[in-house]
Order: C-alpha cells, then sequence, then structure tokens
C-alpha cells in the first residue's frame, strides 16, 4: 500500500459557498489542486445519513449528505486522488460522546438496526458506483470506542457491536471484495481501549483490514504513547495502521473576527490554552510544522511496516461566515449547546486568510 497521506475534507464545499479561498502564493486556487501539490493521494469523506431536521433545515458542518459527498469524491479523483468513505451511521456527529440512531431507523430492535446498516451500506455504494466514484477505502463506523447505535450498540455489548459493525464489513465485501475496509476508533494513545476493543471485536468474529486511530495530542496522550500502541496492536492484529484524525494547532488567537462575529458576544473565539499545555510542541506554524515531522516519524517505525499513514482531520476549515460546528438544528439534534462556530479554526493546514502552511511541505518532504 501507497503511504497514506490524506486529508479530511468534509467541510470543503460548504467553505467555499461561504466565500472561503485558498492560496499557495499566488492566486487562489482549489484546496485539492494545492494538498495534492503537497504530495496528497487520499481525501477522507464522513457521511450522514440524514443531516436535516423536520423542515428540510441542514444540521450545518459541511452538510455532509450523500450528494455532497459525491461531489468532493469526483473532484478528489479528478485532482488524482484516492478517496475514504467514513460511514458514521447517523444524521449527525458520531465520536465517542454521541452515537445517535438516524432519524429512520429509530424503534428499529437489534435485528432491525443490523439489517438497516447493511442495507444502507449496500444502498450508498451502489450509489458511489452509479455515480463512477467507488471508494477506495470504507471507513465502517466513525471513533467507535464506546460502540455505536446506541443504546443497543454501547460498550460493554460486544457481540451486539461486533454485530451493526459486522453487518457494514458485509456490505462492502459482497460489493466491492478489494475495498480495504477500516475500524476506526479514537485516543490512539490508550493502549488498553484498543487491546480491549479489538480482542473482543476479533472474538467475536469482527474483521477489518486497516485500524483507524484518532490522535490529537491534546487529548490523547503523549506521542510515545501512540508509538507504544501502535507497535503492540498493529503486530497482534496483523493489521496496517493508519492515523484516521490527527490536527495541531498553528496560532492561539482567535478566529471570531473572520467569522464576523462579534469578540464580545462570541464564546470559544481561541483556542484553549488548557489544551495547548497539553502538547510539546507550541501552537505555532513551526510548531505544527515540528508537531507533522514527528508524528510522520512514529507512524513509519511501527513494526512490520504496519503504519501505512494518516489523515489530517479538516485540512481545510478555515473560519468564514456561516461555516460552523453546527447549526441550531444540529445541536438540537444531538441534545447538546452551542455556540456553533468553527471552533477548529487553528488547528487547518491553511491559516485564517487561506494560505497554505509549513507543515503541508513537511508532508510533501516525507519518506
Amino acid at each position: 500500500m501507497e503511504f497514506i497521506k490524506g486529508f479530511d475534507l468534509s467541510t470543503l464545499l460548504e467553505v467555499e459557498r461561504c466565500g472561503g479561498k485558498f492560496y499557495d502564493g499566488g492566486p487562489a486556487e482549489d484546496a485539492m489542486t494545492i494538498l495534492r501539490r503537497y504530495g496528497a493521494n487520499y481525501v477522507r469523506l464522513r457521511l450522514w445519513n440524514d443531516p436535516y431536521n423536520a423542515g428540510g433545515r441542514d444540521y450545518g458542518a459541511g452538510v455532509c449528505d450523500l450528494p455532497t459527498v459525491l461531489i468532493l469524491a469526483r473532484r478528489a479523483r479528478q485532482n488524482g486522488m484516492k478517496w475514504l468513505l467514513d460511514l458514521h451511521y447517523s444524521d449527525f456527529w458520531a465520536d465517542p460522546g454521541k452515537q445517535t440512531v438516524p432519524k429512520a431507523w429509530q424503534g428499529l430492535d437489534e435485528d432491525g438496526l443490523a439489517q438497516a446498516v447493511y442495507r444502507y451500506t449496500l444502498d450508498v455504494l451502489a450509489a458511489c458506483r452509479a455515480a463512477g466514484v467507488c471508494p477506495d477505502m470504507v471507513q465502517v463506523g466513525n471513533e467507535l470506542s464506546k460502540g455505536l447505535l446506541w443504546p443497543t450498540g454501547k460498550v460493554n455489548n460486544w457481540q451486539t457491536i461486533c454485530r451493526y459493525v459486522s453487518a457494514g464489513v458485509r456490505a462492502v465485501r459482497e460489493t466491492q471484495p478489494d475495498t480495504p475496509v477500516m475500524v476506526h476508533l479514537d485516543n490512539g494513545g490508550s493502549n488498553t481501549l484498543y487491546r480491549t476493543w479489538f480482542d473482543n471485536y476479533f472474538a467475536n468474529g469482527g474483521d477489518c483490514d486497516i485500524i483507524g486511530l484518532s490522535y490529537y495530542p491534546f487529548w490523547h496522550g503523549s506521542l510515545e504513547d501512540l508509538a507504544a500502541n501502535m507497535a503492540d496492536i498493529g503486530p497482534r492484529y496483523g493489521k496496517d495502521l493508519v492515523i484516521a484524525e490527527t490536527s495541531m494547532g498553528f496560532t492561539l488567537d482567535s478566529y471570531a473576527r473572520w467569522e464576523g462575529l462579534d469578540e464580545e458576544n462570541r464564546k470559544g473565539g481561541a483556542a484553549k490554552p488548557a489544551l495547548a499545555e497539553k502538547v510539546p510542541f507550541p501552537m505555532t506554524v513551526q510548531g505544527q510544522a515540528d508537531f507533522t515531522q514527528a508524528l510522520l516519524q512514529r507512524i513509519r517505525q511501527v513494526p512490520e511496516g504496519r503504519g501505512a499513514g494518516l489523515f489530517w482531520w479538516e485540512a481545510a476549515w478555515i473560519p468564514v461566515p456561516g461555516s460552523g460546528w453546527s447549526t441550531q438544528g444540529g445541536w438540537e439534534y444531538v441534545h447538546e449547546k452551542g455556540p456553533g462556530g468553527n471552533e477548529w479554526a487553528n488547528q487547518a493546514l491553511f491559516d485564517f486568510n487561506g494560505n497554505a502552511l509549513p507543515a503541508l511541505a513537511v508532508i510533501r518532504d516525507f519518506v
């Protein structure tokens, strides 16, 4: 497998609609074109089942429905890149804090939910095939550390978790048998998490080709923790490992002004210093580049050559008015409160004005 230098670009269409532009020392260009110049060979795109409320208003955060995914997948192919389909099996964000059953599936029993996962996965892959953009890798579920399709698929209901995930994997195997399948957890620095989860998954008949890890240095331990976990689980399970999500800030400055918001009325406009203190790299342009180099080296050092690459999460999610973490309808769906601005803007690989940052050259030059 070619070493993956990938980028999650799930909000890109929304950023562009809201006026975001991208630069690499010259006129504005397609962000994908710029990233390809810096060695990108993969794009990761998340898919939400039905990210709209009863009134037809979208939940925001990229409106990652199937038409949006297909548009971005075509662009990735046109720019010479492969693409990873990230199936959330929810109508909005799915992560260790929430795995909400899609509206259309609510009320189904375990048999019904397993069948829904299988049928939905088949239908999505059929739509991709009809559009001429079959995914080059499929991720079945997103950050499944605490399960999926709660409450029935919540840890420690291992048989049910495995049943749901396996239904999605089976759909991929039947329709695209040569396509690698990823199963993805968060907290890449926790060996206990990965040993517990995958021991149970494989003991219950689970199947995958790639183990995906999220690694955010401000949440998931040290790079040494990550390296030790990867050194264990790669050989232990005989699977390639991909950092499916990572990022690191390039500034602690506020993004609120770029979103057209009143600083005094904006919560969370700047990166949180308490998180920055957990990272052994300064939240600066050079600090971001240094972190990127160190992370790539840890991936390359995984025994048996099992370190297969990374995806930088939301590399082009720059701050623009109208593109944020959620609309009000989205917050209501996940039963959380805002604000809904782009609190991730300082983690992108373009600065607040859309200029390519030096960490991209680190990725390009890494061999």
